[in-house]
Protein backbone atom coordinates (compact mmCIF):
# COMPACT_ATOMS: atom_id res chain seq x y z
CA UNK A 1 0.00 0.00 0.00
CA UNK A 2 1.11 3.62 -0.98
CA UNK A 3 1.48 6.21 1.52
CA UNK A 4 0.49 9.63 0.78
CA UNK A 5 1.10 12.43 3.77
CA UNK A 6 -1.34 15.16 3.66
CA UNK A 7 -0.45 18.56 4.98
CA UNK A 8 -2.85 20.87 7.12
CA UNK A 9 -2.20 24.54 7.95
CA UNK A 10 -5.55 25.14 9.64
CA UNK A 11 -7.53 23.15 11.99
CA UNK A 12 -10.62 24.60 10.31
CA UNK A 13 -12.93 22.44 8.67
CA UNK A 14 -14.28 25.18 5.60
CA UNK A 15 -14.22 23.95 1.90
CA UNK A 16 -10.68 23.04 1.49
CA UNK A 17 -10.67 20.64 4.63
CA UNK A 18 -14.00 19.29 3.74
CA UNK A 19 -13.37 18.73 -0.04
CA UNK A 20 -10.59 16.55 0.73
CA UNK A 21 -12.09 14.53 3.55
CA UNK A 22 -15.17 14.17 0.87
CA UNK A 23 -12.74 12.24 -1.02
CA UNK A 24 -10.81 9.87 1.44
CA UNK A 25 -13.10 7.18 0.81
CA UNK A 26 -12.12 6.62 -2.68
CA UNK A 27 -8.24 7.12 -1.93
CA UNK A 28 -8.44 4.53 0.73
CA UNK A 29 -9.95 2.36 -1.89
CA UNK A 30 -7.50 2.73 -4.45
CA UNK A 31 -5.47 1.58 -2.38
CA UNK A 32 -3.11 4.73 -1.08
CA UNK A 33 -2.42 4.66 2.81
CA UNK A 34 -3.31 8.28 3.75
CA UNK A 35 -1.30 10.02 6.84
CA UNK A 36 -1.48 13.61 7.78
CA UNK A 37 0.75 16.58 9.21
CA UNK A 38 -2.09 18.98 10.55
CA UNK A 39 -2.62 21.10 13.42
CA UNK A 40 -3.91 18.94 16.65
CA UNK A 41 -5.93 18.45 18.45
CA UNK A 42 -8.82 20.59 16.19
CA UNK A 43 -11.89 19.35 14.46
CA UNK A 44 -9.51 18.52 11.44
CA UNK A 45 -8.22 16.13 13.61
CA UNK A 46 -10.62 14.59 14.70
CA UNK A 47 -12.84 14.38 11.68
CA UNK A 48 -9.02 13.10 9.90
CA UNK A 49 -9.00 10.62 12.82
CA UNK A 50 -12.63 9.16 12.04
CA UNK A 51 -11.60 8.75 8.38
CA UNK A 52 -8.71 6.01 9.95
CA UNK A 53 -6.07 8.75 8.85
CA UNK A 54 -3.42 9.12 11.64
CA UNK A 55 -2.48 12.44 12.52
CA UNK A 56 1.06 13.83 12.90
CA UNK A 57 0.63 17.63 15.07
CA UNK A 58 2.17 19.79 13.24
CA UNK A 59 2.35 23.55 14.88
CA UNK A 60 2.01 26.61 12.07
CA UNK A 61 1.71 29.39 14.37
CA UNK A 62 2.90 30.76 17.88
CA UNK A 63 0.39 33.13 19.51
CA UNK A 64 -1.79 33.68 16.34
CA UNK A 65 1.41 34.38 14.44
CA UNK A 66 2.89 32.48 11.32
CA UNK A 67 6.16 30.58 12.57
CA UNK A 68 9.19 31.70 10.21
CA UNK A 69 9.47 29.78 7.02
CA UNK A 70 12.41 28.51 7.46
CA UNK A 71 11.61 27.03 10.49
CA UNK A 72 8.29 25.11 8.75
CA UNK A 73 10.64 24.25 6.27
CA UNK A 74 13.29 22.91 8.48
CA UNK A 75 10.71 20.53 10.96
CA UNK A 76 8.39 19.34 7.38
CA UNK A 77 11.52 18.30 6.56
CA UNK A 78 12.34 15.98 9.41
CA UNK A 79 9.03 14.71 9.49
CA UNK A 80 9.26 13.90 6.05
CA UNK A 81 12.72 11.93 6.38
CA UNK A 82 11.36 9.91 8.93
CA UNK A 83 8.13 9.08 7.67
CA UNK A 84 9.31 8.68 3.72
CA UNK A 85 5.63 8.42 2.29
CA UNK A 86 5.64 7.46 -1.44
CA UNK A 87 3.87 11.25 -2.14
CA UNK A 88 3.06 14.20 -0.10
CA UNK A 89 0.22 16.37 -1.25
CA UNK A 90 -0.35 20.12 0.44
CA UNK A 91 -4.14 20.62 0.81
CA UNK A 92 -3.89 24.45 0.56
CA UNK A 93 -1.88 27.61 -1.79
CA UNK A 94 0.07 28.32 1.34
CA UNK A 95 1.18 25.11 2.77
CA UNK A 96 2.51 24.54 -0.82
CA UNK A 97 4.13 27.31 -1.50
CA UNK A 98 5.64 26.18 2.36
CA UNK A 99 5.98 22.33 0.86
CA UNK A 100 7.90 22.80 -2.76
CA UNK A 101 11.30 23.24 -2.03
CA UNK A 102 11.48 20.95 0.80
CA UNK A 103 10.03 17.71 -1.40
CA UNK A 104 12.35 18.83 -4.42
CA UNK A 105 14.84 18.72 -2.11
CA UNK A 106 14.08 15.37 -0.89
CA UNK A 107 13.54 14.15 -3.99
CA UNK A 108 9.88 13.07 -2.88
CA UNK A 109 7.00 13.33 -5.27
CA UNK A 110 4.66 16.24 -4.39
CA UNK A 111 1.40 18.26 -5.07
CA UNK A 112 0.17 21.20 -4.06
CA UNK A 113 -3.84 22.21 -4.19
CA UNK A 114 -4.77 25.96 -5.15
CA UNK A 115 -8.28 26.70 -3.77
CA UNK A 116 -7.73 30.23 -3.68
CA UNK A 117 -8.06 32.80 -6.91
CA UNK A 118 -5.20 35.61 -5.40
CA UNK A 119 -2.06 37.32 -6.29
CA UNK A 120 1.04 36.02 -5.66
CA UNK A 121 4.68 37.31 -5.62
CA UNK A 122 7.11 35.57 -7.55
CA UNK A 123 9.13 33.59 -5.02
CA UNK A 124 5.99 32.35 -4.04
CA UNK A 125 5.26 30.88 -7.64
CA UNK A 126 9.00 29.53 -7.90
CA UNK A 127 8.28 28.15 -4.80
CA UNK A 128 4.83 26.24 -6.04
CA UNK A 129 6.43 25.26 -9.55
CA UNK A 130 9.03 23.28 -7.86
CA UNK A 131 5.69 20.82 -7.47
CA UNK A 132 5.65 17.43 -9.46
CA UNK A 133 1.58 18.80 -10.23
CA UNK A 134 -0.29 21.67 -8.62
CA UNK A 135 -4.39 20.88 -8.86
CA UNK A 136 -6.53 24.04 -9.49
CA UNK A 137 -10.22 23.47 -8.33
CA UNK A 138 -11.23 24.80 -11.75
CA UNK A 139 -10.34 26.00 -14.63
CA UNK A 140 -10.95 29.51 -13.33
CA UNK A 141 -8.57 29.25 -10.76
CA UNK A 142 -5.60 27.31 -12.94
CA UNK A 143 -6.46 30.49 -15.67
CA UNK A 144 -5.77 32.56 -13.43
CA UNK A 145 -2.64 31.27 -11.65
CA UNK A 146 -0.98 30.08 -14.72
CA UNK A 147 -1.89 33.68 -16.35
CA UNK A 148 0.42 34.94 -13.42
CA UNK A 149 3.41 32.44 -13.67
CA UNK A 150 2.73 28.96 -12.48
CA UNK A 151 4.44 26.39 -14.67
CA UNK A 152 0.64 25.29 -16.98
CA UNK A 153 2.44 21.82 -17.83
CA UNK A 154 2.17 21.34 -14.07
CA UNK A 155 -1.31 22.56 -13.53
CA UNK A 156 -4.16 20.64 -13.79
CA UNK A 157 -8.11 20.64 -12.82
CA UNK A 158 -10.01 18.37 -10.45
CA UNK A 159 -13.43 19.37 -9.48
CA UNK A 160 -14.45 19.13 -5.79
CA UNK A 161 -16.70 16.50 -4.81
CA UNK A 162 -19.73 15.39 -2.53
CA UNK A 163 -21.08 12.72 -1.20
CA UNK A 164 -24.30 12.10 -2.67
CA UNK A 165 -25.68 9.72 -0.54
CA UNK A 166 -25.40 12.60 2.65
CA UNK A 167 -26.37 15.33 0.96
CA UNK A 168 -29.05 14.74 -1.10
CA UNK A 169 -33.20 15.75 -1.74
CA UNK A 170 -34.82 15.40 1.74
CA UNK A 171 -38.45 16.37 2.20
CA UNK A 172 -38.46 19.56 4.62
CA UNK A 173 -39.29 18.30 8.25
CA UNK A 174 -39.57 22.21 9.90
CA UNK A 175 -37.02 21.48 12.76
CA UNK A 176 -35.19 24.83 11.84
CA UNK A 177 -38.46 26.88 11.46
CA UNK A 178 -39.05 25.15 15.16
CA UNK A 179 -35.96 26.38 16.55
CA UNK A 180 -36.37 29.90 15.11
CA UNK A 181 -39.92 30.36 16.44
CA UNK A 182 -41.30 31.24 12.77
CA UNK A 183 -44.22 30.53 11.16
CA UNK A 184 -43.57 26.83 9.76
CA UNK A 185 -44.73 28.28 6.24
CA UNK A 186 -42.72 31.11 6.96
CA UNK A 187 -39.99 31.36 3.31
CA UNK A 188 -36.79 30.55 4.45
CA UNK A 189 -33.68 32.40 2.72
CA UNK A 190 -30.23 31.43 4.21
CA UNK A 191 -26.19 31.71 3.19
CA UNK A 192 -23.65 29.55 4.39
CA UNK A 193 -19.71 30.70 4.57
CA UNK A 194 -17.13 32.00 7.09
CA UNK A 195 -18.23 35.36 7.51
CA UNK A 196 -15.51 37.29 5.54
CA UNK A 197 -15.83 40.54 3.60
CA UNK A 198 -14.90 37.80 0.46
CA UNK A 199 -18.12 35.98 1.02
CA UNK A 200 -20.31 39.28 0.70
CA UNK A 201 -22.79 38.68 3.43
CA UNK A 202 -23.40 42.40 3.35
CA UNK A 203 -24.61 41.99 -0.18
CA UNK A 204 -26.75 39.41 1.08
CA UNK A 205 -28.58 41.37 3.35
CA UNK A 206 -28.59 44.31 1.40
CA UNK A 207 -30.65 42.45 -1.14
CA UNK A 208 -32.73 40.59 2.00
CA UNK A 209 -33.99 44.06 2.49
CA UNK A 210 -35.05 44.64 -0.67
CA UNK A 211 -37.22 41.09 -0.32
CA UNK A 212 -38.47 41.97 3.06
CA UNK A 213 -39.71 45.32 1.79
CA UNK A 214 -42.25 43.16 -0.57
CA UNK A 215 -42.36 39.84 1.47
CA UNK A 216 -43.66 39.87 5.03
CA UNK A 217 -43.22 36.53 5.41
CA UNK A 218 -39.86 36.01 4.44
CA UNK A 219 -37.06 35.28 6.60
CA UNK A 220 -33.28 35.25 6.52
CA UNK A 221 -30.14 32.90 8.06
CA UNK A 222 -26.88 33.59 8.05
CA UNK A 223 -24.57 30.17 8.38
CA UNK A 224 -21.17 30.59 9.56
CA UNK A 225 -18.57 32.19 11.59
CA UNK A 226 -15.76 35.09 11.63
CA UNK A 227 -12.42 33.21 11.62
CA UNK A 228 -10.34 36.27 11.19
CA UNK A 229 -9.06 38.45 14.09
CA UNK A 230 -8.20 41.32 11.97
CA UNK A 231 -10.00 44.86 12.99
CA UNK A 232 -11.49 44.90 9.39
CA UNK A 233 -13.24 41.22 9.72
CA UNK A 234 -14.26 42.55 13.13
CA UNK A 235 -15.62 45.57 12.13
CA UNK A 236 -17.79 43.86 9.11
CA UNK A 237 -19.27 41.10 11.15
CA UNK A 238 -20.18 44.41 13.52
CA UNK A 239 -21.82 46.12 9.89
CA UNK A 240 -23.21 43.29 9.28
CA UNK A 241 -25.58 43.00 12.90
CA UNK A 242 -25.54 46.57 12.01
CA UNK A 243 -27.97 46.39 9.20
CA UNK A 244 -29.94 42.91 10.37
CA UNK A 245 -31.11 45.37 13.13
CA UNK A 246 -32.61 47.47 10.62
CA UNK A 247 -36.02 47.78 9.46
CA UNK A 248 -37.78 45.91 7.26
CA UNK A 249 -34.99 43.19 8.38
CA UNK A 250 -35.34 43.69 12.23
CA UNK A 251 -36.08 40.55 13.97
CA UNK A 252 -36.24 38.26 10.50
CA UNK A 253 -32.27 37.66 10.17
CA UNK A 254 -31.02 34.76 12.32
CA UNK A 255 -27.29 34.52 12.53
CA UNK A 256 -27.02 30.69 13.36
CA UNK A 257 -22.90 30.29 13.67
CA UNK A 258 -20.83 26.78 12.40
CA UNK A 259 -23.38 24.38 12.28
CA UNK A 260 -22.81 20.63 12.01
CA UNK A 261 -24.70 18.61 9.76
CA UNK A 262 -24.91 20.90 6.76
CA UNK A 263 -26.64 18.35 4.92
CA UNK A 264 -29.86 18.49 7.36
CA UNK A 265 -30.13 21.98 7.36
CA UNK A 266 -30.26 23.10 3.56
CA UNK A 267 -33.11 20.94 3.04
CA UNK A 268 -35.14 23.50 5.38
CA UNK A 269 -34.11 26.37 3.38
CA UNK A 270 -36.31 27.60 0.39
CA UNK A 271 -33.52 28.25 -1.48
CA UNK A 272 -29.66 29.43 -0.82
CA UNK A 273 -28.03 32.61 -1.87
CA UNK A 274 -24.46 33.17 -2.41
CA UNK A 275 -23.07 36.52 -3.24
CA UNK A 276 -19.38 35.96 -2.61
CA UNK A 277 -17.14 38.22 -4.54
CA UNK A 278 -14.94 36.06 -5.29
CA UNK A 279 -15.15 31.68 -5.22
CA UNK A 280 -12.69 29.51 -6.93
CA UNK A 281 -15.35 26.65 -6.45
CA UNK A 282 -17.59 26.90 -3.61
CA UNK A 283 -18.53 23.55 -1.79
CA UNK A 284 -21.36 24.99 -0.59
CA UNK A 285 -22.93 25.20 -3.97
CA UNK A 286 -21.87 21.89 -4.62
CA UNK A 287 -24.09 20.85 -1.54
CA UNK A 288 -26.85 22.79 -1.67
CA UNK A 289 -27.12 21.83 -5.21
CA UNK A 290 -26.65 18.10 -4.39
CA UNK A 291 -29.34 18.77 -1.63
CA UNK A 292 -32.02 19.75 -4.95
CA UNK A 293 -32.05 23.31 -3.50
CA UNK A 294 -32.47 26.41 -5.93
CA UNK A 295 -29.36 28.86 -5.60
CA UNK A 296 -28.99 32.49 -6.60
CA UNK A 297 -25.06 33.16 -6.82
CA UNK A 298 -22.87 35.34 -7.92
CA UNK A 299 -20.85 34.25 -11.43
CA UNK A 300 -17.54 34.94 -9.96
CA UNK A 301 -14.93 32.02 -10.28
CA UNK A 302 -15.06 29.41 -11.45
CA UNK A 303 -19.12 29.17 -10.55
CA UNK A 304 -20.06 29.00 -14.13
CA UNK A 305 -18.26 25.57 -13.90
CA UNK A 306 -20.95 23.91 -11.38
CA UNK A 307 -23.78 25.99 -13.18
CA UNK A 308 -23.18 26.63 -17.03
CA UNK A 309 -25.44 29.23 -18.31
CA UNK A 310 -27.38 27.09 -20.46
CA UNK A 311 -28.16 24.55 -17.84
CA UNK A 312 -31.02 26.08 -15.84
CA UNK A 313 -29.22 24.73 -12.33
CA UNK A 314 -28.97 28.13 -10.68
CA UNK A 315 -29.48 31.47 -11.16
CA UNK A 316 -26.52 33.63 -11.34
CA UNK A 317 -26.11 37.11 -10.94
CA UNK A 318 -23.15 40.34 -11.17
CA UNK A 319 -21.27 40.27 -8.09
CA UNK A 320 -22.07 43.28 -5.72
CA UNK A 321 -24.91 43.64 -6.78
CA UNK A 322 -27.92 43.93 -4.43
CA UNK A 323 -30.92 44.86 -6.57
CA UNK A 324 -30.49 41.53 -8.93
CA UNK A 325 -30.05 39.20 -6.20
CA UNK A 326 -32.92 40.51 -4.48
CA UNK A 327 -34.88 40.12 -7.69
CA UNK A 328 -33.56 36.74 -8.13
CA UNK A 329 -34.84 35.63 -4.69
CA UNK A 330 -37.74 37.16 -4.96
CA UNK A 331 -38.59 35.69 -8.29
CA UNK A 332 -38.14 32.30 -7.05
CA UNK A 333 -39.94 32.89 -3.89
CA UNK A 334 -43.20 33.59 -5.96
CA UNK A 335 -42.83 31.11 -8.55
CA UNK A 336 -42.28 27.29 -6.82
CA UNK A 337 -42.98 25.13 -9.69
CA UNK A 338 -39.68 27.48 -11.34
CA UNK A 339 -37.63 26.65 -8.21
CA UNK A 340 -38.58 22.76 -8.16
CA UNK A 341 -37.11 22.80 -11.59
CA UNK A 342 -33.99 24.37 -10.65
CA UNK A 343 -33.37 21.86 -8.08
CA UNK A 344 -33.91 18.99 -10.07
CA UNK A 345 -31.45 20.66 -12.70
CA UNK A 346 -28.94 21.13 -10.14
CA UNK A 347 -29.07 17.81 -8.67
CA UNK A 348 -28.36 16.26 -12.07
CA UNK A 349 -25.43 18.66 -12.31
CA UNK A 350 -23.93 17.57 -9.20
CA UNK A 351 -24.30 13.62 -9.64
CA UNK A 352 -22.70 13.79 -13.24
CA UNK A 353 -20.04 16.06 -13.07
CA UNK A 354 -19.46 16.25 -9.05
CA UNK A 355 -19.65 12.98 -7.31
CA UNK A 356 -16.73 12.87 -4.09
CA UNK A 357 -15.77 9.21 -5.97
CA UNK A 358 -14.92 10.76 -8.91
CA UNK A 359 -13.21 13.66 -7.38
CA UNK A 360 -10.93 10.65 -5.44
CA UNK A 361 -10.32 8.27 -8.48
CA UNK A 362 -9.08 12.24 -10.42
CA UNK A 363 -7.01 12.38 -7.72
CA UNK A 364 -5.69 8.59 -7.32
CA UNK A 365 -4.93 8.87 -10.88
CA UNK A 366 -2.34 11.89 -9.97
CA UNK A 367 -1.46 9.93 -7.64
CA UNK A 368 -0.17 7.27 -9.69
CA UNK A 369 1.33 9.28 -12.27
CA UNK A 370 3.57 10.95 -9.81
CA UNK A 371 4.81 7.83 -7.98
CA UNK A 372 5.73 6.77 -11.27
Amino acid sequence: MSRVTLVFEYPTLFGGEMSLLAALPALQHAGFEMTALAPAPSPLAAALAEHGVRVTPFRWRDDQQRRPLAELRADLATFLQQQRPVIVHANSLSSGRVLGPVASELQLPSLAHLRDILGLKQQALTDLNRHGCLVAVSQATRDFHVAQGLDASRVRVVYNGVDLARFHPRERSGWLHRELGIPADAPLVGTIGQISLRKGQDVFLAAARRVAEENDAAQFVIVGSRYSEKEESRLFEARLHAMAAEPPLHGRVHFLGLRDSIEQLLPELSLLVHTARQEPLGRVLLEAAACGLPVVATDVGGTWEIFPADSGAALLVSSDDPPATGQGIAALLADQPSSSRMGNRARATIETRFDARTAGDNLAEIYRELAG
